[in-house]
């Protein structure tokens, strides 16, 4: 089978656009991501998708942020400056837990560090298992813990779960509760739709899972980098840097220069169903595999000037997103985009500008006084052939 790489931009949004090519990527990482959305294809897919993509609305995303989403990273925030120090991945993933745990279906205590601290391990587990094609560590191994921590998580969160949720929608068919007293997630959304999407117990298992995982683990690593990035340019530009930190719409630019330099997924792999020509040039046979290389795509000269340069405040083409291929497109563009990116001011009406998660916790962080821990400097993960973080520790307050 022939390998075929795509690292131009517009041959990867061309190719993001192709039916004929599947998903490949997670292949590897079964034991979680087997029949997900994000690996379906064809009608499969757009059944699940439509299904789903009725909870990710523009107007849910902005009565979330408006609502309680603020309070949620302030919260978590809070004992963590009061402590003086924090580890951004531990402070990462705790900030997003209970979003995407109730974006997932997952009943648990918001209050109950316990519980929040077996959400965070599941997740941490579940991500592991997901992009197993990037271990450094025996694939076996790995597959055995996953599949170890799913039937813990099954035990503990969701089979409590799926029974309130059924008997709900035992009395919302009985007329005893209205429309509105069912839950807004994922699983209720596929129970309600179980026999029509042909799932089966396992399959809605790993479905919750990896919506858990997904959102988790992308969100709290694109938040170290944003850190990460915004850090190094207060010491290269201080007057640029402390500009961003007061303006919000320049704040999620910053946020948005991250996504494109640090892509949560550096590749795509597809696989080819049928001869395919690019208007680029390149042809595709059948049967092959295809890799987009989005990091390499999200620095194409032709696009983006300067690409390897951290620059907030650049000017792209107007047909091109700021975050380039970071949440990917065509069929499988991440479902969650404007949750965890939030919508530009310039594309949205007055007044209804999302920042988005990961700018909600930047913002927040900086608010906090935090700086990177002089005494303990960030460590990239051994484990993985991604661009991700270990450890990260900050300290708040004033340098001494």
């Amino acid at each position: 089978m022939s390998t075929i790489t795509l690292d131009r931009y517009a041959d990867v949004r061309e190719a993001y656009r192709q039916h004929d090519l599947e998903q490949a990527l997670y292949d590897a990482g079964g034991v979680v991501m087997a029949d997900c959305l994000l690996v379906l294809h064809g009608s499969a897919h757009r059944t699940r998708r439509r299904v789903e993509n009725r909870l990710f609305r523009r107007g849910t995303f902005r009565h979330w942020e408006h609502t309680f989403l603020r309070e949620v990273v302030t919260d978590t925030l809070a004992p963590f400056v009061a402590a003086g120090h924090a580890d951004l991945l531990e402070l990462g993933y705790r900030t997003v837990m209970n979003l995407t745990a109730m974006v997932a279906g997952v009943d648990h205590s918001t209050t109950d560090v316990t519980e929040t601290d077996a959400l965070y391990r599941f997740a941490k587990k579940f991500s592991e298992g997901a992009t197993l094609v990037h271990t450094t560590r025996d694939p076996a191994e790995v597959r055995a813990e996953v599949a170890a921590a799913l039937d813990e998580f099954d035990r503990i969160f969701l089979t409590p779960s799926i029974a309130r949720r059924e008997a709900l929608l035992d009395r919302l068919a009985a007329g005893e509760v209205p429309e509105d007293d069912l839950p807004r997630d994922v699983l209720t959304a596929l129970l309600r739709h179980r026999d029509d999407l042909g799932l089966d117990r396992d399959m809605l298992r790993r479905e919750v899972a990896f919506y858990l995982q997904a959102g988790s683990h992308s969100t709290a690593d694109a938040f170290s980098h944003a850190v990460d990035d915004w850090f190094a340019w207060r010491a290269r530009d201080p007057e640029a840097a402390e500009e961003a930190r007061h303006d919000p719409a320049l704040l999620q630019a910053c946020v948005y220069e991250t996504l494109r330099l640090h892509p949560a997924s550096p590749v795509a792999r597809r696989r080819a169903l049928a001869a395919i020509s690019l208007r680029g040039g390149t042809d595709i046979p059948e049967g092959s595999e295809v890799v987009l290389d989005i990091a390499a795509a999200n620095r194409d000269p032709e696009v983006f000037d300067r690409p390897a340069e951290y620059d907030p405040a650049r000017d792209v083409p107007s047909d091109v997103p700021r975050w380039g291929h970071a949440f990917g497109g065509g069929m499988h563009a991440c479902i969650g985009t404007e949750l965890a990116g939030g919508v530009p001011a310039a594309g949205s009406a007055e007044g209804a500008q999302v920042l988005g998660t990961v700018t909600l916790m930047l913002d927040a962080l900086l608010a906090a006084g935090a700086r990177p821990d002089p005494a303990a400097p960030p460590r990239r993960d051994p484990h993985s052939a991604r661009d991700h973080f270990a450890s990260y520790p900050v300290v708040f307050g004033d340098e001494a």
